[in-house]
C-alpha cells in the first residue's frame, strides 16, 4: 500500500518528463527505459481490488507457492524475474533467425517417435466395408519430415524455424507437452566418408560439420546478444563420442564442470577375477572420491547412506589400505574368490588411492546402453549433494560439449516399446544415416554395433539439442524400414511421401533441433522451463490457469464420429 492509499497493483498512468541532463543517446543505449523521470501528474485509471488479489506480485519478500501462482498466471507474470525472462526469450529468438519457413502443425500420425496428440476432424472416409471412419490429424512432434521434404524439394538450401512441437509425454521439470525448438536443416552437408575432410583432430569423425559450425556461431551470437562477457565461449566446442562419455562420465550428456571421472579397473584386477569379468562381457569400474577433495568428501559420505543397490562404496583407511579389494562385496559375488593375501597396492598405485579416500564400485556390461550407468548416477548425486551442502559451487562459465557416434539402433525403451513391439528401434529417428564405416553392417545383421551420424549438444550436463546427417539414399532408407525396423506395409506407407522425395534426386542433408525452452531456462538461471514460458503446463501436463484439458459433451464428440464407451 502506497502513501496515497493505492496498491502497487493499481493501474496508474503517469505524466512525466525527462530531466534536461538526460541525453537521447542514453535512451537508445538503454532501451529498457530504466531512467529516472520527473513526475508531473498521475491518474488512478483502474484500481486493483485487493480483496480479489490472491497474492501481491510486487511483494518480493513473500512469494506465493507455485500452485497458487500457476492458477493466477496473469498475476505471476507481473513479477519482475518472469517479465525479464520473457524479454530475454524474445531477444534470444531474434538473434537466432535466418531464412525462416513455416511447416505444418497438423500432420499425419506416423510411428517415428514418442506418443502423439491426436486431433479429431469432421472429415470421414469410407473403409472397404463401406463404413464411415473418422479421420484424425496428429500434432507435429517436430518438423522432421516437413523440413527434410523442404530441402529435398530444392526450393531452399537451408531452413530455419522457431517451431512449436507437441508430445504426449510424462511431465518433468524439463519437459512440457507443448514446447519450442530452434529447428534447422541444410542441403549438401558432408557425409563423413573417406572423400571428405573431417574434423578428426578434435574427435568429430562424422559428417554434418556445417551444422556444427552454424550452431556454434549461433550460440556465440546469443551469448553476445545478452552481453555475457564472462561466458568467453571457445571458437569450437569440444567433442566426445557416446562410448567415451559413458566410460568416463557414465552419462550420454556429461556434466564436465567437475571431475569425479569413472575408471575401468578391470585390467588391474587379479587374473582370475579379470578373466571371470571379461568372460561375461562385463567390466568393473570405479569412482575415487579423494579424501583431500573437500568439495565432494562430505557429500560422498552422506550419499553412502542412501546409495543405489547396483553400486558399492568402500571407505579406505589405514587398516584396510592393502585389503579393501578382497573385502569388496561386488567381487565376492564371483564364482572365484579374491585371495586374502592379495594386496590392493597395485590398484592403489595405478588409481592413486590413499587412506581417507572413498572408492565407489560397480559392475556393468562392457558395452554401455541407455543414457546413464549406475556410477554415472552416483557421480551426479554426489555433485548435487555437495552443492546443497555448500561445499561445491558450479563454475559460471558454460561448458558446451558435442556427443557423437551414438548407437544407430537399440532395443525399444518403455517410451517406444508400444511402437516397436520388441523390434529394433531407432535411437534417434529412422532417418539418421549410419557412419560410412558401418554401412556394411546394415546388410550382415550386426545392428547392435552400428554407429549413427547423430550428434547431441550438451550444456552443463543438460541436453539442449540433437540432430543428425540424414539418409538421402532411398534404397538404404527402405532397407532400414523393412529389414531392420521391420515395419509393416501399413507402417511403411506413412513414409511413402519421403521415399518418393528421396527417389527424385534429393541432396545430402542434415540438421538439428535446439531445445529453446531449455536454453532459456539455463540463460535465466532457473531449474524449470516453466519459468521461461508465458503459460506453461504443470508437471502432470495440465493447465491450472485455463483449466485444460477438459471434457467435451457427447453432442460435440458426435460431430467427429467419436463416442465415449
Amino acid at each position: 500500500m502506497g502513501a496515497s492509499g493505492h496498491l502497487a497493483e493499481d493501474l496508474v498512468p503517469i505524466l512525466s518528463r525527462l530531466p534536461r541532463d538526460i541525453a537521447l543517446i542514453a535512451l537508445i543505449a538503454d532501451p529498457t527505459g530504466e531512467v529516472e523521470v520527473l513526475l508531473q501528474d498521475f491518474t488512478l485509471l483502474n484500481p486493483a481490488d485487493h480483496k480479489m488479489m490472491p497474492f501481491l506480485p510486487s511483494d518480493a519478500q513473500n512469494i506465493a507457492n507455485e500452485e497458487l501462482r500457476t492458477r493466477f498466471r496473469h498475476l505471476d507474470l507481473r513479477r519482475q524475474p518472469l517479465t525479464n525472462n520473457l524479454r530475454r526469450r524474445s531477444r534470444v529468438a531474434q538473434a537466432m533467425r535466418f531464412l525462416e519457413v513455416e511447416t505444418p502443425v497438423l500432420l499425419k500420425s506416423t510411428p517415428e517417435g514418442a506418443r502423439e496428440f491426436l486431433v479429431p476432424t469432421r472429415l470421414v472416409q469410407q473403409n472397404d466395408n463401406g463404413e464411415k471412419v473418422p479421420q484424425f490429424y496428429s500434432l507435429a512432434q517436430s518438423p522432421q519430415q516437413p523440413k527434410q521434404l523442404l530441402i529435398c524439394s530444392g526450393a531452399v538450401d537451408k531452413y530455419f524455424q522457431i517451431a512449436r512441437c507437441f508430445r504426449d509425454e510424462d511431465g518433468r521439470k524439463d519437459r512440457q507437452p507443448e514446447f519450442t525448438q530452434v529447428d534447422m536443416e541444410m542441403a549438401f552437408v558432408s557425409w563423413g566418408d573417406k572423400s571428405v575432410a573431417i574434423d578428426a583432430a578434435d574427435g568429430w569423425r562424422i559428417g554434418g560439420q556445417e551444422v556444427r559450425r552454424t550452431v556454434e556461431v549461433l550460440l556465440r551470437r546469443v551469448w553476445t546478444t545478452l552481453e555475457d562477457e564472462s561466458a568467453d565461449l571457445t571458437l569450437r566446442f569440444p567433442v566426445m563420442t557416446y562410448a567415451e562419455a559413458m566410460d568416463r562420465f557414465g552419462s550420454d550428456k556429461p556434466d564436465t564442470r567437475f571431475g569425479l571421472e569413472i575408471s575401468n579397473m578391470t585390467p588391474l584386477l587379479p587374473k582370475d577375477a579379470r578373466d571371470n569379468v571379461l568372460s561375461e562381457r562385463d567390466i568393473i569400474e570405479c569412482i575415487v572420491v579423494r579424501g583431500a577433495d573437500k568439495a565432494f568428501t562430505e557429500a560422498s559420505k552422506a550419499y553412502q547412506a542412501e546409495r543405489l543397490g547396483a553400486v558399492e562404496a568402500i571407505r579406505v583407511t589405514e587398516d584396510n589400505l592393502t585389503s579393501w579389494l578382497h573385502n569388496s562385496a561386488i567381487l565376492q559375488t564371483m564364482p572365484i574368490s579374491i585371495p586374502e593375501s592379495t594386496e590392493s597396492s597395485f590398484l592403489n598405485e595405478k588409481l592413486r588411492i590413499n587412506s581417507g579416500d572413498c572408492v565407489w564400485l560397480s559392475r556393468r556390461k562392457a558395452t554401455a546402453e541407455g543414457g546413464a550407468t549406475a556410477l554415472g548416477k552416483v557421480r551426479l548425486h554426489i555433485a548435487q549433494l555437495a552443492e546443497e551442502l555448500g561445499t561445491y559451487t558450479p563454475p559460471s562459465k558454460p561448458h558446451f560439449l558435442w556427443v557423437t557416434e551414438f548407437p544407430l539402433f537399440t532395443r525399444a525403451d518403455d517410451d517406444k516399446d508400444f511402437l516397436a513391439k520388441g523390434r529394433w528401434s531407432s535411437t534417434h529417428h529412422p532417418f539418421t544415416a549410419p557412419m560410412w564405416q558401418d554401412v556394411e553392417k546394415l546388410h550382415n545383421g550386426d545392428f547392435a554395433s552400428i554407429r549413427g551420424q547423430h550428434y547431441d549438444l550438451v550444456l552443463n550436463g543438460v541436453e539442449i539439442g540433437g540432430g543428425s546427417v540424414r539418409i538421402h539414399d532411398p534404397n538404404m532408407q527402405e532397407h532400414i524400414f523393412t529389414d531392420v525396423l521391420q515395419l509393416t506395409e501399413t507402417e511403411k506407407a506413412s513414409f511413402n511421401h519421403l521415399l518418393h522425395a528421396l527417389r527424385c534426386g534429393a541432396p545430402p542433408h542434415g540438421g538439428i533441433a535446439l531445445g529453446f525452452d531449455r536454453i532459456m531456462a539455463m540463460l535465466c538461471g532457473t531449474d524449470t522451463i516453466r519459468d521461461v514460458i508465458a503459460f506453461p503446463k504443470t508437471g502432470a501436463g495440465t493447465d491450472a490457469f485455463f483449466k485444460s484439458p477438459s471434457t467435451v459433451n457427447d453432442d460435440v464428440l458426435a460431430q467427429y464420429g467419436i463416442k465415449t464407451i
